[in-house]
């Protein structure tokens, strides 16, 4: 019954890949079978950090993990942030395209599913947007990509775990140390003790991991034990 639904639903509204913009056969899924072969996920060798890539494996950390310490405990990313996945990702944050997040989540299951399972979260949140940026942009396509995630890794989604209480300026143009200071205070916690172990934060880009530091400094000063993090891009870094 769901499939022929599906089937009928692809008739009417036919899917678009977020990565060329065609329209994809219903057999193929939620993006075209050429787009999936040409897209690399990140493969080693990775920041054991935040996931970057580094140029020689035996550094093991990137140039900004050796200078800057994170409250996260580790993350990865499933591509870089370049190319046909850099403007996929802004038609789903800026253009409504939120059907892409049901490629963006397959993609980070079917790369980065067993590393997740290895972590064991208890849930997965989003970073969260103050209302009046979400109430502008009718949705916050960070909560859009993470709630489907959670679903198909089978891992509870909690939505206001944690709140954005200050409504910052744009991130994009600031240095690394005016993002901090930006968020400062930023985000505050729901619940004045949070009993989790393992708290997952999913987010569709990470560049200088300001902001899901900011996120993962409130949770663990309320009670939970460890923060991860997987985003669907990142910035590249440096050996």
């Amino acid at each position: 019954m769901n499939q022929i639904k599906e089937l009928l639903l692809g008739i009417l509204f036919p899917r678009r890949c977020p990565l060329c913009g065609k329209i994809v056969k219903w057999r193929e899924g939620t993006a075209c079978r050429k787009c999936r072969e040409k897209e690399k996920p990140l493969v080693e060798p990775l920041c054991k950090k935040c996931g970057k890539p580094i140029l020689w494996e035996e550094a093991e950390f990137c140039f900004d993990c050796t200078r800057h310490a994170h409250f996260y405990e580790c993350g990865r990313a499933v591509y870089l942030y370049e190319k046909k996945m850099k403007e996929a990702v802004r038609q789903l944050k800026y253009n409504n395209k939120r059907e892409y997040a049901d490629f963006f989540a397959e993609e980070i299951q079917k790369h980065l599913g067993s590393q997740i399972q290895r972590w064991n979260p208890d849930v997965i949140i989003a970073v969260p947007m103050h209302w009046r940026k979400r109430q502008k942009r009718g949705y916050n396509q960070g909560e859009v990509l993470a709630r489907k995630t959670a679903r198909l890794l089978c891992v509870p989604f909690r939505k206001n775990l944690v709140k954005k209480v200050i409504n910052t300026d744009s991130q994009k143009d600031l240095s690394r140390e005016e993002r901090k200071k930006n968020l400062k205070n930023a985000f505050k916690i729901k619940e004045p003790d949070v009993e989790l172990n393992v708290v997952l934060i999913i987010d569709d880009v990470y560049t200088t991991g300001s902001t899901v530091d900011a996120v993962a400094k409130v949770l663990l000063e309320h009670g939970v034990g460890k923060v991860y993090y997987i985003s669907l891009c990142i910035g590249k870094g440096s050996s």
